[in-house]
């Protein structure tokens, strides 16, 4: 097969920190986060959360489609009708044909899940809605968002944790280069604010009860996140070709699995993602000038990835300006690498590196270049995304600036 370079020409996405990309881009570049204090539900320690205020699907989606998808699928399909629109493609017969849907979403429909067992436990009932399996499965929002738009070719969906958009990203990317795909749609999304998901999440004890401080000190946690970031990736001759704006290149990705231990990362897993995304970009290490690193502000991972970070880059380390997306989005999950792909977008196209926000003081732990205050002007070609999973699953994406 020929090999091609991966544009990407657009994007969507539909998140607590805005209702489109430019939205979403500002509240990153302004360091504005989308997370604050909810209503909760009665009986759940979780006094923050990035949720969606105010999200009415009817404003945003069909009747039919509200009775057909979970809110994740929705969220999904509102984020692939921007990027498609974005982009300007027109989608040929043939780009249909040779056009897929690859998507990251790691726990489905789980209100729709919750829903159904009120009604079966609590409830009593002895029937559940028929489309209760149709809305649960992770797959949900690949089939939909290939159905939207008459794209028949190999469309699936990655259920890998956190970094489930960006395994999606990766074989969406390389599917693109080796040209079996003439567009592919690309991205993640997720909605876990169901009360079984959550009293799940709260007993993992990982959860920060004031908000995300990613690689600060006085760091407690993370905070979950809901929404969907969507990319369309073509190659680079016919983007060109067809006077697209090209916002940038995914020159490589890498990918590891620690197979050490469910919860507990290391330090060689990720590094050895990293390495693979170099080599995979064919770029030496110093040739990067940002990474939007995974920053979940847990102790653990947060101290872990600048780790592995130094150990990669060494002294070029002190060199590369990080920063985590997840202050501002909180963590979404599935869709977290997708949203993050397109803050690392946006940074190279305009120049401009979003900050570290809620950032408290330095951590001995966290020794990074970390963009605090406000957005740093930045020259960077280079730039890596991080995802680093529950399950010790590691992915990372390399762009280079057009």
């Amino acid at each position: 097969m020929s090999s091609h370079r991966v544009a990407i020409t657009g994007f969507g996405a539909f998140c607590a920190a805005g209702r489109n990309a430019s939205q979403v881009w500002q509240s990153l570049r302004d360091g504005r986060s989308g997370i604050g204090a909810w209503d909760g539900i009665p009986g759940l320690r979780m006094p923050v959360a990035a949720r969606i205020q105010g999200y009415q699907p009817l404003e945003h989606v069909s009747e039919r489609e509200t009775d057909l998808l979970d809110l994740f699928a929705q969220f999904a399909l509102i984020a692939a009708r921007e990027a498609v629109k974005h982009s300007g493609i027109e989608l040929t017969q043939s780009i249909q044909e040779n056009g897929a849907v690859i998507t990251g979403c790691a726990v489905g429909g789980k209100t729709t899940e919750d829903d159904g067992f009120v009604d079966l436990y609590r409830k009593d009932k002895s029937r559940l809605h028929p489309m209760v399996v149709p809305r649960t499965m992770a797959n949900a929002a690949a089939s939909i968002v290939a159905t939207e738009f008459g794209l028949t070719g190999p469309s699936f969906n990655f259920a890998t944790a956190c970094a489930s958009s960006n395994h999606a990203l990766a074989h969406g990317y390389r599917m693109v280069r080796s040209g079996e795909l003439e567009v592919a749609i690309v991205g993640g999304s997720e909605a876990p604010f169901s009360y079984g998901h959550l009293k799940a999440w709260e007993a993992l004890r990982v959860v920060a009860p004031d908000t995300c401080r990613p690689f600060s000190q006085g760091r407690r946690g993370m905070v979950l996140g809901e929404g969907s970031g969507m990319l369309v990736l073509e190659p680079f001759e016919a983007a060109k070709a067809r006077g697209a704006t090209i916002y940038a290149e995914i020159v490589g990705a890498g990918m590891s699995a620690d197979a050490h231990h469910i919860t507990q990362p290391t330090v060689e897993g990720p590094s050895r993602a990293i390495c693979a995304a170099l080599r995979s970009a064919a770029i030496p290490p110093t040739a990067v000038g940002y990474i939007n690193g995974h920053g979940t502000g847990t102790l653990a991972n947060d101290a872990t990835e600048t780790a592995a970070i130094r150990t990669v880059f060494g002294d070029h380390a002190d060199f590369i300006a990080v920063s985590s997306s997840k202050a501002v989005l909180g963590h979404t999950l599935g869709a977290a690498g997708a949203l993050e792909a397109i803050a690392t977008t946006m940074s190279l196209y305009e120049g401009v590196l979003p900050p570290n926000a809620n950032y408290l003081a330095p951590d001995p732990d966290c020794d990074l270049d970390l963009i605090l205050g406000m957005a740093r002007p930045t020259d960077a070609e280079y730039a890596l995304s991080n995802s680093f999973a529950f399950g010790g699953l590691n992915a990372v994406v390399a762009f280079r600036r057009v």
